[in-house]
């Protein structure tokens, strides 16, 4: 069944929206590289728009009525909002989930050393990478390094104006003779995705008592500039991410190559589509962001935790609507969109898809009815009742969008949070934006698919 293009269908003023739409998300995934960023962006701006921090809410003893916004914080790195609708919450929410975790490499807790003159930083890669796609890219430091009093200091290089980059050094094509004789796989190994980072050792009377010059005068600019030292660097967070802004991709500007698409591309419209909601819902209307999903959502901060599950026993509690099974009803009675990326159909690749049932740029968000890999394993399968209701709200909302697979049967596979919030008894289904060079460092949207994937979330938080 063949799907239409959402280009051809839009007015000179529909087009401008999308393209307006989109450099608003340009700018986001150019400022926005960490969970930490994202989040701290997003509470900003829900803030501004009037939602209370369910903090507040409980400190205060504040009466939730219907129409009242709400967020909670999860450790700087998730995030729930909540705007309580017209029926009671136990009849069930209408849930937008993402996750704002984007494959990267992580700084190890000792990683300062010098070898020959050079400094170089220790990397364990984040979430699954071709490590081999992560070499001689200018990369940017983004993070935080937490001291023993309690201060956390911010660190961002790479991305400001007249900053330096970093870079993971690639053997020169005219020794690489063994090299490209390896799987890919395993030419670049995890181990070598070291930085390179400095090259001046200590001068003067500081030379003589130091072991490792280079590593100490760049240890030295750390103090000097951050007041951070390298035992600090035990309780530190950093991530190495491209640097560089985002940026329109193709002569008609029809797309984006930017870091972190995945799966930021879904969680900006489904916090846009929050902060759109200007009326009382019927249905309490839900945005959950969350962590760790590129490493199987574990962690505090991930889906399998149970932060949203208590975030929203406290907002049926500040409602005056909690009871244990209240909040069982609330859970299994929801209808959510695990909104996650989906491979876009590839020319370059095409022998992994299956034509009929993959996804295009330029046709809308994506719908995967399941994901998993080989037969179905480890997926949610959403149910057939429950995609003939999406069909109504996308139709009546006018929302361009498709169904697909994650490539062709036993050719791969994946996996999102959906079967996580399934386990509730919850309706769930995969539906998200089409993504180029997926896992990346660089990759690529459709505007169009950006924009129809808003247009489908607010109009199923009304649904």
């Amino acid at each position: 069944m063949e799907r239409e293009v959402a280009w051809n269908h839009y007015s000179e003023e529909e087009k401008k929206k999308v393209f307006e739409f989109a450099e608003e998300y340009r700018k986001f995934i150019s400022a926005c590289k960490t969970e930490r960023e994202c989040v701290r962006t997003f509470v900003e701006r829900a803030e501004a728009a009037g939602y209370l921090d369910i903090k507040k809410v409980i400190a205060e003893g504040i009466k939730l009525e219907s129409g009242a916004r709400v967020y909670a914080d999860n450790n700087g790195k998730a995030l729930a909002m909540f705007i309580v609708g017209k029926k009671p919450m136990e009849e069930g929410m209408r849930i937008l989930g993402a996750h704002v975790d984007s494959p990267r490499m992580d700084l190890k807790q000792n990683p300062f050393y010098e070898d020959t003159g050079l400094a170089m930083l220790d990397t364990h890669y984040y979430g699954g990478v071709k490590k081999y796609q992560w070499v001689t890219l200018p990369l940017a430091l983004h993070g935080v390094v937490a001291k023993k009093d309690g201060s956390v200091v911010e660190v961002n290089i790479g991305d400001k104006p007249g900053d330096p980059v970093f870079g993971v050094s690639d053997l020169l094509i005219h020794l690489a003779g063994e090299q490209m004789e390896k799987k890919a796989a395993k030419v670049i190994e995890g181990e070598n995705l070291d930085l390179l980072i400095g090259s001046i050792p200590l001068a003067g009377e500081e030379k003589e008592n130091a072991k490792d010059t280079v590593k100490e005068n760049i240890l030295g600019i750390l103090e000097e500039e951050y007041g951070i030292e390298e035992e600090d660097f035990l309780s530190a967070e950093i991530e190495v991410v491209p640097a560089g802004e985002a940026r329109d991709y193709g002569f008609d500007r029809s797309m984006i190559m930017g870091y972190g698409h995945d799966d930021r591309v879904c969680a900006y419209p489904s916090f846009e589509a929050m902060l759109a909601k200007n009326e009382t819902p019927e249905y309490t209307s839900v945005c959950l962001l969350v962590d760790k999903e590129e490493i199987g959502s574990v962690g505090a901060t991930g889906m399998q935790s149970r932060f949203f599950e208590n975030m929203t026993a406290e907002v049926m509690a500040a409602a005056g609507q909690y009871t244990e099974l209240a909040l069982r009803r609330a859970l299994q009675n929801s209808h959510v969109l695990s909104s996650d990326v989906s491979a876009a159909f590839d020319p370059n690749y095409p022998s992994v898809m299956d034509k009929k049932n993959a996804a295009y740029f330029g046709k809308g968000m994506v719908f995967n009815k399941y994901t998993g890999s080989r037969g179905k394993s480890g997926s949610n399968d959403a149910s057939a009742e429950y995609v003939g209701k999406l069909r109504a709200v996308m139709d009546d909302g006018n929302v361009f969008y498709q169904t697909a697979e994650l490539g062709k049967v036993d050719q791969g596979g994946g996996g999102t949070i959906a079967y996580i919030l399934a386990n509730y008894g919850m309706q769930v289904i995969d539906s998200g934006v089409a993504v180029l060079n997926m896992h990346a460092p660089w990759e690529i949207i459709s505007k169009a698919d950006l924009y129809e994937a808003y247009k489908g979330y607010v109009a199923f938080l009304a649904s």
